[in-house]
């Protein structure tokens, strides 16, 4: 699909050509969300043609996804707007992680963050006039290669037996089930000063640590790419991840509760997290504009076409 061409990278300024293939469906959508933004003659003094978001890698395709969407019906920004002027939309979207995210906020060198995660009470407080909105949720999938034997003789673990695999007690697979080949377990986590992890060690590990030569990977799809790649890695993979690979990843059950939208939702499944944008004061017109298209019908379709539960 044309809108997963640019993933965590996006910068477009769009020709006029690209209108003509836009569908009704899509363009009703846009403009039942232009209906809810009344641009006064103030807030065209307050333009800014350009947007930028930093953060989450996990929440980073997403806005990408949707801010092409975006551009592609509307191409300038007169056209969102006639009171705006004739200039190109622009979206700038970058991943860093989630804390980078909230520090870019902080910093003022990003309009807004992308976190994956609750934000912190010490990083409210360094945000002057915190504006979030919550636009999914997400959830950490323990996830295995499809040819590791595990999930055929014990799709179920504890808390317990997880915390033994990730901290290392538990090396070899058949020391989770007898049944298992004499293996080692290789693990696979996010940075552990990430935001995914920061989940993972909250809900599953307390006070114990994950083992020290754990994999530890730069983004969640480097660390989906690590489970794939080998059959004897186990890592805990973003559930819009897991149905984005639909078959090459195999989620486990966490204390006998399947990780799906339902139990992730109704918070039966322990390892959830919330998709979150977060910006420092009050949002532009432009920026407003963009956001209620995110929370709009198409914009929550996109996010469930990801993989993740859009928050509705």
């Amino acid at each position: 699909m044309k809108r997963f061409f640019s993933i965590f990278i996006s910068v477009f300024l769009s020709l006029s050509l690209v209108l003509t293939g836009c569908s009704k469906d899509n363009k009703d959508q846009s403009n039942e969300a232009k209906d809810n933004v009344q641009t006064s003659s103030e807030d065209v003094k307050k333009f800014e043609p350009s947007i930028t978001f930093n953060g989450s890698s996990t929440l980073a395709p997403v806005i990408s996804a949707i801010s092409t969407d975006f551009i592609e019906d509307n191409t300038t920004w007169n056209k969102v707007d006639d009171k705006f002027p004739e200039e190109n939309i622009a979206i700038y979207v970058s991943a860093g992680g989630s804390g980078a995210g909230i520090k870019a906020v902080i910093d003022g060198t990003s309009d807004f963050g992308m976190v994956a995660r609750e934000i912190k009470e010490e990083e409210k407080k360094k945000i002057k006039d915190i504006k979030e909105v919550k636009i999914g949720i997400d959830a950490l999938t323990i996830a295995v290669n499809p040819e590791n034997p595990l999930h055929k003789v014990k799709n179920d673990l504890s808390k317990d037996e997880i915390k033994k695999i990730f901290a290392g007690e538990y090396k070899y697979w058949d020391e989770v089930d007898k049944s298992l080949p004499h293996t080692e377990i290789v693990v696979v986590t996010r940075d552990l000063s990430g935001g995914a992890h920061e989940v993972f060690q909250k809900n599953i590990m307390g006070d114990t640590q994950v083992r020290q030569d754990a994999i530890q990977s730069p983004s969640m799809g480097a660390l989906v790419s690590k489970i794939m790649e080998n059959k004897n890695t186990m890592g805990y993979a973003s559930f819009g991840m897991v149905n984005q690979n639909e078959g090459k990843l195999i989620p486990l059950k966490v204390d006998g509760v399947e990780p799906t939208k339902e139990s992730i939702l109704d918070g039966s499944y322990i390892i959830s997290r919330p998709l979150i944008v977060v910006k420092k004061g009050e949002l532009t017109p432009t920026q407003q504009h963009f956001i209620d298209t995110v929370m709009s019908e198409e914009g929550l379709k996109i996010i469930e076409e990801m993989g993740f539960v859009p928050v509705k």
